[in-house]
């Protein structure tokens, strides 16, 4: 057993991590590849699924984001039975606009990653580097057809909206060279993000959203409290943060009762990636556990130490396991490996990286 991992998950069954990145195409240190680059985590944290979450837009440095980071989790889920992947949207140029859009409309592009057995969205787009750079509010015209089509299909979206609220009031040197600032009066504020998202529950009331990393809101449950009663399909996702753990813990016996009211409306995350490093997604898994499930103090984020709040059993198999696997429709979609080489043969245009497009054409004759 890893030394990161103080616990595994003995309390529930079918574990399931729903939110997990695959940067790169190799772990540069060890060569290793990531064609089965996530199995040692999913086994050595006794999980029977993993869910990927692609970044197929934003900023490409240090991390090349653009349409290889789709085709990356096609190929692993074609390769891996438990895993389940989301697809994300791509954009040629920024800003994005309806006419640069020709021919790869968000529409058509969420048909396509549905065609070829993707089994949920991912969106970025309301984090704010990236929203600034697409440059549409989340409640325009632009995404309108793509949410009325995802809520018609009942379609699971994992959105990133928000973030923490410091990032628009000071932070550290590190933060500023990930883009992480957003107090320089070029960003839309955390309210106004919070708006549009309102705007868009209210205008499709049974989207099959969730907001990750419990939207930022562990300061403010009660926000959170209303949606989650109005809109009886959001769910959020307890993906770390640690400044929402330490949210948590400020209010320990308000969000016990929380965890345990919303037990069908919260699912697990990590938010690690390939390659992780210092066995970082073992180590998150350890602690996001411990803290529902225990109640012992334990090290955390930032230094910080944390009280588990020791929800039911009940309780913790859902939140671990079956919420998700629940809106997923129970096991991973299948890869229509057709659809998959036209996609590739349509967008592949728009790699970086022209050694990702020789290594997926090899891939493509490989398995395709």
């Amino acid at each position: 057993m890893s030394k990161y991992l103080e616990k595994q998950f003995p309390l529930v069954e079918n574990g399931f991590d729903g939110h997990i990145h695959m940067h790169r195409w190799i772990d540069e240190e060890t060569g290793e590849e990531f064609l089965h680059g996530l199995e040692g985590y999913r086994k050595e944290c006794n999980l029977k699924y993993i869910a990927l979450a692609p970044l197929p837009s934003g900023r490409h440095v240090p991390v090349f984001r653009d349409v290889s980071n789709n085709i990356i989790c096609a190929f692993y889920k074609l390769l891996n039975e438990n895993t389940f992947s989301y697809g994300g949207f791509i954009y040629p140029t920024y800003p994005a606009t309806n006419e640069n859009m020709a021919g790869m409309s968000l529409l058509e592009q969420y048909k396509e990653l549905k065609e070829i057995g993707f089994d949920g969205i991912k969106m970025l787009e309301g984090k704010p580097n990236l929203y600034k750079m697409v440059n549409n509010p989340l409640d325009s015209e632009f995404f309108a057809p793509v949410f009325e089509k995802m809520e018609k299909d009942k379609t699971y979206i994992l959105m990133h909206a928000c973030d923490p609220h410091q990032f628009w009031v000071d932070v550290d040197e590190e933060c500023k060279q990930k883009g992480w600032f957003y107090g320089d009066g070029t960003y839309p504020s955390d309210d106004e993000i919070y708006a549009q998202i309102d705007n868009v529950l209210r205008k499709y009331p049974k989207l099959n959203l969730c907001l990750a990393h419990f939207f930022f809101l562990s300061e403010n449950p009660e926000k959170l409290s209303n949606m989650l009663d109005t809109y009886k399909n959001l769910t959020v996702d307890l993906t770390p943060g640690g400044e929402m753990y330490i949210g948590f813990d400020k209010r320990k016996d308000y969000f016990k009762d929380f965890f345990v009211k919303y037990d069908d409306r919260i699912c697990f995350g990590t938010d690690m990636d390939f390659p992780a490093r210092g066995e970082s997604g073992i180590w998150l898994c350890d602690r996001v556990y411990r803290y529902l499930a225990t109640n012992e103090t334990l090290s955390s984020f930032d230094d910080h130490m944390l009280q588990g709040i020791q929800i039911p059993t009940s309780s913790l198999q859902k939140i671990f396991s079956q919420n998700l696997l629940n809106k997923l429709g129970g096991s991973p979609k299948p890869i229509n490996k057709e659809a998959l080489k036209r996609y590739i043969e349509k967008y592949k245009h728009l790699i970086i990286d022209k050694r990702l497009t020789k290594r997926i054409e090899d891939l493509s004759k490989e398995y395709l």
